[in-house]
């Protein structure tokens, strides 16, 4: 089974992006694949969500396009129907990780304790998602954990930005972490994808990309 990781390119970063139509999450795709980023997050929060990741699919196709905040199984086929790579979500119940298999896609099943962990662990999952990643405990949480669960890897989402991405990625057991700073909605509804750009180029100067 293809892994999330098999996925990511080297820049260890999954933007999100929140757009309200495809033009635009078209265009926010182009932008941060032109400042170094090969792949996106596109959340399910609106309705134009599948569009957006048929648009990207079709249109940026050097772009890695994937879904996120998937809560139910019906969910997870859309997105596959829609093209979607991977998909991440932010909890998960015995119902949706059973959609999330049969999909065939990589997935990152979303954690926020030690509970949800062990199960995921026990479903035979070993990259996930923390989420809320700050609200749950952060660098601190992921530090601790890190001997309890040592074939366990994570991509931490909320709360992560640009004051303690490097402390997040200086971890071991972190794979990767998203977030809606490097395109977020201001950016994206102002069409400002020179901004955006720029925000994925930013990378170069954290330590650890």
């Amino acid at each position: 089974m293809t892994l999330l990781t098999d996925l990511l390119d080297q820049s260890r970063l999954v933007p999100i992006i929140q757009a309200d139509s495809a033009a635009a999450a078209v265009a926010a795709a182009r932008a941060i694949h032109q400042g170094g980023i090969g792949q996106v997050e596109v959340v399910l929060r609106n309705a134009q969500a599948l569009d957006c990741i048929k648009a990207i699919r079709s249109e940026v196709p050097e772009v890695r396009v994937g879904a996120g905040t998937v809560l139910s199984g019906e969910q997870a086929r859309a997105v596959r129907e829609a093209g979607a790579q991977f998909i991440v979500t932010p909890t998960t119940t015995d119902t949706l990780l059973a959609a999330l298999m049969d999909t065939g896609l990589p997935f990152a099943p979303g954690v926020s304790s030690l509970s949800d962990i062990g199960r995921m662990v026990e479903a035979g999952c070993q990259q996930l998602k923390l989420f809320p990643a700050e609200l749950s405990g952060g660098v601190a949480l992921l530090k601790a954990i890190s001997s309890i669960f040592p074939g366990v890897t994570f991509c931490p989402t909320g709360g992560v930005a640009e004051n303690n991405l490097a402390s997040y990625l200086a971890l071991g057991n972190v794979f990767a972490v998203g977030g809606s700073w490097i395109a977020p909605n201001k950016l994206v509804a102002e069409g400002n994808w020179q901004g955006i750009s720029q925000r994925a180029a930013a990378k170069s100067q954290v330590p650890g990309l």
